[in-house]
């Protein structure tokens, strides 16, 4: 996941709004968004080569998202996948903010990242780049490949049109965000960050949704919760188009 936009109890509805893309090589193998067989009360799509994810929710109301931290320079080879804290978190019992101060204790295992962990009473941000748990406050936030909240153009973008979609409170509210997420309009250089990859590829990785010969927003999801029922769709884009997935789930105590 390469661009997570959230709306945390700022809704007269939803005390959490998420409109995210995953961007990846396209020749990665992935299944779809679905309630996982050897875990039926996790809802999420799955890395089939790792067998982690990037987000994903429960039954029971608890959701994980991660997005890569941009550090062309790290050494990766040897350390673990990240997609498996995610996975780990909705499989488990600890409280988000345990979970995510267990897993600063382990940071060094796996590549940079950014991790966000909660329930539905809480949620808290976590990156192995920082080193701090912090419990997020109610507003508007981003995060793409670099901390939460960077100014990167995409996040700023994104913030500011998830904030304007959501004070119209239309009944057309999901469909209103994955409008937002397909805007594939790059960066100005002048506004490009400089995170260690060429010029051709911040151009490349600037825009919200990403188009490109290899690497690309493979799908896009939005999940709307509060502390009774979750939303959750997600819209995979292949060359032909796009296919959806749509679930709703009433929270179990």
């Amino acid at each position: 996941m390469c661009l997570i936009l959230f709306a945390y109890k700022s809704h007269p509805k939803y005390s959490l709004i998420i409109a995210a893309n995953r961007d990846e090589f396209y020749h990665r193998p992935t299944a779809p968004a679905g309630f996982w067989k050897d875990e039926p009360t996790i809802l999420a799509g799955r890395d089939l080569e790792k067998l982690g994810t990037w987000m994903g929710v429960t039954s029971t109301g608890r959701f994980a998202a991660l997005t890569n931290f941009r550090d062309p320079s790290e050494v990766t080879e040897g350390k673990r996948s990240r997609g498996e804290l995610v996975a780990d978190f909705l499989r488990g019992k600890d409280d988000p903010r345990t979970y995510l101060e267990e897993a600063a204790k382990k940071r060094e295992l796996y590549p940079g990242y950014n991790l966000l962990a909660g329930d539905q009473s809480q949620l808290y941000y976590y990156s192995n780049k920082n080193g701090a748990v912090h419990e997020v406050q109610p507003g508007i936030h981003g995060v793409s490949n670099h901390l939460l909240d960077t100014d990167w153009p995409k996040v700023k973008l994104g913030k500011a049109g998830l904030a304007d979609t959501i004070e119209k409170n239309e009944s057309s509210l999901a469909e209103n965000l994955f409008d937002h997420l397909a805007n594939a309009d790059p960066a100005e250089d002048h506004f490009l960050p400089s995170t260690g990859v060429s010029l051709e590829w911040e151009r490349l990785l600037s825009p919200m949704f990403i188009r490109s010969e290899g690497y690309g927003t493979r799908s896009s999801t939005v999940i709307l919760m509060n502390d009774e029922e979750i939303f959750f769709k997600e819209r995979v884009f292949n060359g032909a188009g796009h296919s959806d997935r749509e679930f709703e789930i009433k929270i179990k105590g």
